[in-house]
Formats: C-alpha cells, sequence, structure tokens
C-alpha cells in the first residue's frame, strides 16, 4: 500500500518561470532520495500537489512544506492509500497553469480555471484526483 497526501498552499510571493525550474530540480532531486513521487500543479500564486509513497516519508515531506517560508495556508484536502502509485515514474510532475501550452490541452476545462484553494477543493476529493490523473496521462 501508498500513502498519499493531496494539499493546496499559496506563494507568500509570486513564482517566476526561473523560481518554478528552480523548486522542481531541489524537489526532483530530494523526492528521489526519499522515493516519494507525485505531480505539483502551479495557477496565479497557488499550489496543489500530490504526493505519494511511504506515509512517514509523506508525512514529513508535506511537514517540511508547511514550514517553507515561500508557501502559506497550507491545508491537507484529501489523503489515504492505494494499491500502487498513480505517479510511479515521476519524482515530481509539473504544470504551469498559466501556460498557454497548458490551456490549450485535450480536456482542459471550466475547473482548471477555478483557484486552486481549500474552498474550491475541500469537498471535492474525487474531482480533484481526477484533475491530476488527466495531467499524468497528458504528460506521458
Amino acid at each position: 500500500m501508498f500513502y498519499y497526501l493531496v494539499y493546496v498552499s499559496s506563494a507568500t510571493v509570486p513564482f517566476s518561470t526561473k523560481d518554478l525550474a528552480d523548486l522542481l530540480v531541489v524537489s526532483r532531486n530530494n523526492n528521489s532520495k526519499l522515493d516519494v513521487t507525485g505531480i505539483l500543479l502551479y495557477k496565479e500564486g497557488n499550489f496543489l500537489q500530490l504526493l505519494e509513497g511511504d506515509e512517514k516519508e509523506v508525512k514529513k515531506l508535506y511537514n517540511k512544506i508547511e514550514l517553507d517560508v515561500r508557501h502559506g495556508g497550507a491545508i491537507v484536502l484529501t489523503d489515504g492509500y492505494e494499491d500502487e502509485r498513480q505517479f510511479p515514474d515521476w519524482s515530481m510532475g509539473f504544470r504551469n497553469f498559466n501556460d498557454p501550452e497548458v490551456q490549450a490541452l485535450p480536456g482542459y476545462n471550466h475547473f482548471m480555471n477555478t483557484q486552486f484553494t481549500k474552498e474550491e477543493f475541500i469537498d471535492k476529493p474525487q474531482e480533484i484526483r481526477d484533475l491530476l490523473n488527466m495531467f499524468k496521462q497528458q504528460l506521458r
């Protein structure tokens, strides 16, 4: 069984394209060492992320993210267990929703135009997972 955790948070300052690229390099390196996989979506200063792996490692990583001064208002939307990883080959997949290429993806819809906030997602755990899995399919 693999543990997964999905959270949203807001950037304390907007991330530039370079900031996001730098974050990904560090995240992918650290996640590989921890055997944590997942996906990170960024839109207009907000993050939506799924982390998966060993429960202890995922929770430890999330606690570190909560303390990161670049984030604020982190809240877990859903967590649980799966028989297999949803993102097994990704130390961290990433998409920036502000990118016109993302908006042109097949399957891009109004749900993706909502803010990545707890108010938008808290009561929609299956929609969150569907959204993340759509990106998994598009990024192969």
